[in-house]
């Protein structure tokens, strides 16, 4: 690193302290990196430093970074038309363009969208819209929110009670009222009971089935859920989970919201989460992937039976929601050609083939005995730390040591709580696979990892 690059390092980190970083502590943001540019799956700092981003961004820069073409796009809208209020009266052509092309993209019954500027205001969206369908059906006591511990669903006030993971929650209370918490349908370590002969699919539901006659089902408006959990550790359930998931909801008349903000757009090898498993969801959420980042976009699809209940409300009764970036032009038209993208570089189907390449590579540091389990669909996957397999005790101490040694050698990957998580690019190639697969082994053969 020359003496320049040192001192614009320094400069820069001196007026960064001026700035609050989210989920912010100090002890965590000491020596942070300083990006100042990105090609591929790399990204690189002013100190010069070359780190092949495992985690893209945060699981949102499918296409890559350095592509040329979504800058391109932003530019030419900008210059035509930067900004309108997309609020009931007006409207723009790149927001109408993308909800025509989303329309039943992910489901038959999904035809309609709303656009956020992100995950965590398209979850509350849905909240708001869940209770609102069952308001103008007059089922007025149908407000609560079922979601899973280790979910994650944001962090607006609403979103964070959603959210099933403590720590975003402790410093924040008392939480939203309306918002409860069953078991994570986890095949590697499940929390809830299990009767004899259940798999773990079957006793996640039975939870699920419980917590709404527990509440009553006249008071239980909606579910959650990601279909893959993301920061909750990278949890994927069973396949037999989801269908009993969405039988109980039809027999208690409960909506189902797909929370697809990570695992949309080719994030697990298929378009949308959901499809892996066969949900059909009322509602669907997503975000991050729609524009691989490039822009800030978000929006909540919703079925055709809930589209029905708003276009016949009555006008004492509209649905009063919505962002000053509902529909921002520029953002929808890089979502446009970030989609043609997606499609033309058959970027989920390359997710299929490095993931299963990835997942190979991760599976064969299972002779490590730190190494409890390995997991993932496509590109989105997980490494779980333990103190120890036979018990599987998380160690998150461990975990958080393996991401800081991997970051030195050149690999970026998150540690959320005690696994390593692993969503690059879906640009990806077999070498840089094999690069991440090889950072890691020899951080796991290291003397600060194999002597502890």
């Amino acid at each position: 690193m020359s003496q320049l690059q040192q001192d614009l390092t320094a400069a820069l980190l001196e007026k960064d302290q001026r700035q609050l970083h989210p989920v912010f502590h100090p002890s965590k943001h000491r020596t942070p990196l300083v990006i100042e540019g990105g090609d591929r799956v790399y990204l690189h700092t002013t100190d010069g430093r070359r780190i092949l981003d495992g985690m893209a961004g945060l699981w949102n820069v499918n296409v890559g970074y350095g592509n040329q073409v979504l800058p391109d796009i932003a530019a030419a809208q900008m210059r035509k038309l930067a900004y309108t209020s997309n609020f009931v009266g007006m409207t723009n052509v790149p927001s109408s363009e993308l909800a025509a092309r989303l329309a039943g993209f992910a489901h038959p019954t999904l035809n309609t969208t709303f656009f956020t500027s992100g995950g965590s205001e398209s979850n509350d969206s849905a909240f708001k819209t869940a209770r609102y369908y069952w308001f103008r059906l007059g089922k007025t006591e149908k407000f609560k929110i079922i979601a899973r511990k280790y979910a994650y669903h944001g962090i607006t006030v609403a979103a964070t009670a959603a959210t099933g993971i403590a720590g975003y929650q402790t410093m924040f209370g008392p939480m939203a009222p309306g918002f409860l918490h069953i078991p994570a349908p986890n095949p590697y370590r499940y929390e809830g009971d299990m009767q004899p002969g259940e798999t773990v699919g079957q006793a996640a539901a039975r939870a699920l089935e419980e917590a709404i006659l527990r509440e009553g089902p006249e008071t239980v408006a909606a579910f959650i859920a990601e279909p893959i959990q993301g920061v909750g550790g990278v949890i994927v359930p069973p396949d037999d989970y989801f269908p009993l998931v969405r039988a109980i909801c039809d027999k208690y008349d409960v909506l189902i919201i797909a929370d697809e903000v990570i695992t949309g757009f080719g994030r697990t090898g298929a378009w949308f989460g959901s499809q892996l498993f066969g949900l059909r969801p009322d509602i669907l959420d997503f975000a991050k992937g729609i524009t691989s980042g490039y822009l800030q976009l978000g929006g909540m699809q919703i079925s055709d039976a809930i589209r029905e209940v708003i276009w016949e409300a009555p006008g004492t009764e509209s649905w009063m929601h919505g962002f000053t970036y509902s529909g921002h032009p520029a953002a929808c038209a890089v979502g446009l050609a970030n989609l043609e993208i997606l499609e033309r570089e058959r970027l989920p189907e390359n997710a299929v083939v490095m993931g299963e390449r990835l997942r190979a590579g991760l599976t064969s540091l299972l002779e490590f005995p730190f190494v409890g389990d390995v997991r993932g669909r496509g590109l989105l996957n997980g490494v779980e730390i333990v103190k120890d397999k036979e018990s599987r005790t998380p160690d998150v101490a461990m975990a958080g040591r393996i991401a800081d040694l991997a970051l030195a050698k050149g690999l970026r990957t998150r540690n959320v709580a005690n696994v390593l998580a692993f969503a690059p690019p879906l640009i990806i190639n077999e070498d840089e696979v094999d690069e991440i697969v090889r950072i890691l082994g020899s951080v796991f053969d290291s003397p600060e990892i194999s002597a502890a």
